[in-house]
């Protein structure tokens, strides 16, 4: 595929390729849209029928230029459309556009206007010369018109008699007329506005330039120039002089101005037109062949001295005065040259030989530098473009390979420039791309695993479908600030034989509470809480101390229940004290509150191993704190644990928390135990959900937009009717 026209590549996960696919391939497969081929056939057979004679031929005459300027338009947007969308994609290619735009725009415009300015001058410089010249021709006319004007006044002083044609014979006129212009010269002698006929003086009888009043008036002050009678063109003089005996003697010479004095003026320089026969004269009337015939040319166009010697042509005009009237008319001039013969003529003028090759080899030298301080900034604006483009296609294929997973592929860095920089933060960017997904995959595990271990931890928690006894209504709550929660708590049930041998049944006796708090959150604090539950329930079936004849026999009168012995709270958290100290690194540790409910008595025994103390909320609003016991389990070996025990009343209720309830913390405070006591005793006559939802409602009030600092655990107990 050629560098400047590659086809757009997209990847297959790009989402607009889906969408752009269908029309892409209309695109690759019919390139030309049908109505643009339609219009160009139609142009075709409109061209073909206009050749048909007739008034047919004729109308499409005019309608095939009209649809071939639609067709080329069409095609030319067509065009351009293609060209933006193939050629004009690469940034290498837009960039060779904008150093064409920027850079050799302005050196072409500036050559095209070096070279009209260089036609306008040459071309002036030309007609200067050849005007110059004429002018010259009729400054030397005039002054051979007063000397002869001179010369004949002397003579009619000392006129004669006419001679046998009536003319006035003047001897010595002639020969004065001889020396005064050469061949063509025309006279004509006027004595206070009459004619004189004078014998021998050439042109009288055929000259068409009379006396007329403008000439008259200015002929005093001597008259000389371009004039036109007739669509002729004339070099005339005209002056006025006083003869001695008081007459006005007028003399006027003229000159054709025909193609041999044109070459005159021109000769050494190129040739020249008149073309008085384009003069308008509303008051004479031309025919195309008298215009024709009006033109005069002269002289030879020089031929070419090198391939840049181009031909000047330069339209300029001649003033020349009407004869009739004296109005200044301009006479259609045009002057055909080249610049080496102009050049020649303007420098001959002003410099010698020597000093002419010294101003041209500056001239080229000056040439030659500008023509290598052009290559050097087209190089150095080529090798930037390489650099700028080499760059953005290193990025581009770069992106594409990260866009097809390949988060390896890095880009070779051979600069030290901004673009450098930039290829190294992409493979910088690439690189921690790489690494955040090896991290995204990790934390999805992660999360995956916690989700496990929450949805583990969750069946650890008691669910209550009914209530165990109808003596105690039960309730608890665990809401984790984490995936996991490190708080723990558990509804225990305690049975016995009723019955003998095939129709014994077991009877509940009693119930369990237990609400402890580990050390820390997250997911060490969860497994250390699975270990604590797992050991409350172990020990709850008794283990191998509890289970000794003695100990049945002092608890329980040899019961052969071991769970019984679970009535012992301050005994079983000694033993996990033991447990917990002797498994666990000594910075984990556990705080837990164990009670033991006996149904028949409603008797309320427990211990408290550094728990946050529970309260029971008695029906005359009375409090009742629930602190006996000891230190934390786990982190002292051979700690012992006192009990208490209160009776409950009907209407008492049993409220056990973590700190995760009391010590959240906004711009007033802690939300405290007061605050929660209050939410429970406003809400003591609702069911205990109710009065758990009410606590949690307050507590996210008090926390606001920020995050739980602590898990949240509420166990709720109330002793019924």
């Amino acid at each position: 595929m050629p560098l400047l026209w590659r086809a757009r590549p997209q990847a297959k996960t790009d989402p607009r390729l889906v969408a752009l696919q269908a029309a892409s391939s209309a695109n690759a497969t019919q390139p030309v849209p049908p109505s643009l081929r339609l219009l160009a056939v139609s142009t075709l057979i409109v061209f073909g029928v206009s050749l048909l004679p007739g008034w047919v031929g004729a109308v499409m005459s005019y309608l095939r230029w009209v649809l071939l300027l639609v067709l080329v338009g069409w095609a030319a947007t067509y065009v351009v459309i293609q060209l933006r969308r193939g050629l004009l994609w690469r940034l290498r290619n837009k960039l060779v556009l904008t150093y064409l735009l920027i850079g050799l725009a302005p050196v072409a415009l500036f050559f095209t206007l070096v070279f009209l300015s260089s036609y306008v001058a040459f071309g002036q410089f030309a007609v200067h010369l050849v005007s110059s010249r004429l002018e010259m021709q009729a400054a030397t006319l005039q002054q051979s018109n007063m000397a002869l004007a001179r010369h004949a006044a002397a003579m009619l002083n000392l006129r004669q008699t006419n001679n046998a044609n009536g003319e006035l014979s003047l001897p010595g006129f002639q020969d004065a007329m001889r020396g005064a212009q050469g061949a063509g010269l025309q006279l004509a002698l006027y004595e206070d506005g009459h004619p004189v006929p004078v014998a021998g003086i050439t042109g009288h009888a055929r000259s068409p330039l009379w006396l007329s009043d403008w000439v008259a008036h200015r002929a005093a002050h001597g008259l000389d120039g371009f004039v036109e009678d007739g669509a002729v063109m004339y070099l005339a003089a005209a002056d006025s002089i006083q003869t001695a005996d008081g007459h006005t003697l007028t003399v006027i010479s003229s000159q054709p101005l025909d193609d041999a004095r044109l070459a005159s003026a021109s000769a050494g320089i190129g040739r020249m037109y008149l073309l008085p026969g384009l003069v308008p004269r509303p008051a004479h009337h031309m025919s195309r062949a008298e215009e024709e015939h009006a033109r005069i040319a002269g002289g030879t166009a020089p031929p070419a001295a090198n391939l840049l010697d181009f031909r000047v042509r330069f339209l300029s005009s001649l003033s020349a005065a009407d004869w009739e009237s004296g109005e200044m008319l301009a006479v259609p001039m045009n002057v055909e040259s080249r610049p080496s013969v102009l050049y020649n003529e303007l420098f001959s003028e002003a410099l010698t030989g020597r000093n002419t090759d010294l101003v041209r080899i500056a001239f080229l030298i000056v040439c030659l530098l500008f023509a290598a301080l052009e290559a050097f900034a087209l190089y150095v604006g080529l090798r930037l473009s390489r650099s700028i483009t080499g760059a953005v296609e290193d990025l581009y294929e770069a992106t594409v390979a990260i866009d097809r997973g390949e988060l390896q592929h890095r880009i070779a860095v051979n600069q030290d420039d901004q673009l450098a920089d930039l290829a190294r933060s992409f493979n910088r960017m690439s690189w921690s791309l790489g690494r955040l997904i090896e991290q995204q995959k990790e934390k999805e595990r992660m999360e995956s695993e916690l989700s496990i271990a929450q949805e583990v931890q969750a069946n650890l928690f008691p669910l209550l479908r009914t209530a165990p006894i109808r003596e105690l209504e039960l309730h608890g709550i665990c809401r984790p600030a984490r995936t996991v929660s490190g708080d723990y708590y558990d509804f225990l049930t305690f049975d016995r034989k009723v019955g003998e041998n095939g129709s014994a049944q077991r009877e509940v006796t009693g119930l369990g509470v237990a609400l402890g708090d580990i050390s820390g959150k997250g997911i060490s604090a969860a497994l250390l809480m699975a270990t604590l539950h797992s050991a409350v329930r172990a020990y709850r079936f008794a283990s191998e101390e509890l289970q000794a004849p003695s100990a049945r026999l002092a608890t329980h009168g040899g019961s052969e229940e071991c769970s019984e012995l679970f009535v012992a709270p301050g005994r079983v958290l000694a033993l996990l004290n033991k447990h917990l100290y002797r498994s666990t690194t000594p910075e984990k540790y556990a705080t837990l509150f164990l009670a033991h409910y006996d149904r028949a008595s409603a008797r309320l025994t427990y211990s408290n191993a550094g728990q946050l103390p529970p309260f029971v909320l008695r029906t005359d609003g009375s409090l009742h704190r629930l602190d006996r016991g000891g230190t934390v389990v786990g982190l002292m070996d051979n700690m012992s644990y006192d009990e208490g025990s209160l009776q409950m009343e009907p209407g008492d209720i049993l409220i056990a928390y973590s700190d995760g309830v009391t010590e959240p913390e906004n711009d007033f405070g802690e939300f405290g135990e007061d605050r929660l006591i209050d939410v429970v005793r406003q809400f003591r006559d609702e069911p205990l959900d109710v009065i758990s939802g009410e606590v949690m409602r307050a507590l996210d009030a008090w926390i606001g937009e920020g995050e739980q600092p602590d898990d949240i655990t509420l166990v709720l107990a109330r002793q019924q009717a």
